[in-house]
């Protein structure tokens, strides 16, 4: 299995990030929505579908980073204006012909006070079935703290809800759980066996930095390793910078190239045995 790689619409010109994507072999875009310019109206949103399809033919996965817009919200009218911003974004990604939605939980907070565990688990089901009747499939992020940084309550939220999985490795790797041991980067995969649907691709989150890049391939390889058994096959480079984001992409080339690399000399270490019993 070959994943696609995807970049993040860092341009705001369609046609230059189209360009950018080929000439720097990307397969896919995953577009992260912005609250500040989202299309209320008809007329906008056909003029926003019209802008994407200047993308085609790559595939495009869709992303909600909104701070602060939770589902699971204490205040009931908070939550209701959640769950009527998440089902206006499942209608646009619907129109546009997107099949995955990428969404959080506590995002722009620091504490989960303000959150409720049930409101949100039931919102955040609701949103899945409403997704359903879309054809969007609705995937939740794990960050580096609060509930979805623990992997036994991000495993419960899953299960509950029925969400699939976007597994953010940087966001894993800075997490209180991970950097203590307490638990392991596999412990955000194996509970979910088939649902890991997407991966955000970086080495780690640092407070005033933001994603930081790896510097070599060891810092990432393990995980690599994790989503490729975990049958993950679209892989967002989440780094804006472009010398990052390219530095990253190259040491990914290299890490697949390597697999393909594996793959060949075992078949012909098999043609061979076969060719002298």
């Amino acid at each position: 299995m070959t994943p696609k790689l995807a970049i993040c619409n860092i341009f705001n010109d369609m046609g230059k990030l189209k360009q950018f994507a080929l000439e720097h072999g990307f397969s896919g875009i995953d577009w992260s929505f912005e609250m500040d310019d989202l299309p209320g109206t008809p007329a906008e949103e056909s003029a926003w579908i019209k802008n994407l399809n200047v993308l085609s033919p790559f595939e495009i996965r869709f992303h909600c980073p909104f701070y602060q817009k939770d589902l699971g919200h204490h205040n009931p009218d908070e939550a209701k204006a959640a769950k009527t911003l998440f089902r206006h974004i499942i209608q646009l990604v619907s129109k546009a012909g997107g099949e995955y939605l990428s969404v959080h939980i506590g995002l722009g907070h620091d504490s989960t006070e303000p959150l409720s565990w049930d409101a949100t688990i039931e919102n955040l089901r609701g949103i899945v079935r409403f997704g359903a009747e879309h054809r969007v499939r609705i995937c939740l992020e794990n960050l580096a703290w609060g509930w979805t940084s623990k992997p036994n309550l991000f495993e419960k939220l899953i299960r509950k809800s029925g969400a699939a999985v976007t597994l953010d490795i940087g966001h894993a790797h800075a997490c209180e759980s991970v950097q203590t041991q307490y638990y392991s980067m596999e412990d955000f995969i194996s509970p979910h066996e088939g649902l890991v649907l997407n991966a955000h691709i970086y080495h780690t989150e640092i407070a005033g930095l933001g994603h930081v890049p790896p510097e070599r391939l060891d810092d990432i390889k393990e995980r690599l390793d994790l989503l490729r058994n975990a049958g993950c096959n679209w892989w967002v480079i989440e780094v804006k910078k472009l010398e990052g984001l390219l530095y990253t992409k190259k040491l990914i080339d290299q890490y697949l190239a390597s697999l393909d690399q594996d793959t060949t000399q075992i078949s012909g270490g098999e043609l061979l045995s076969s060719a002298h019993p």
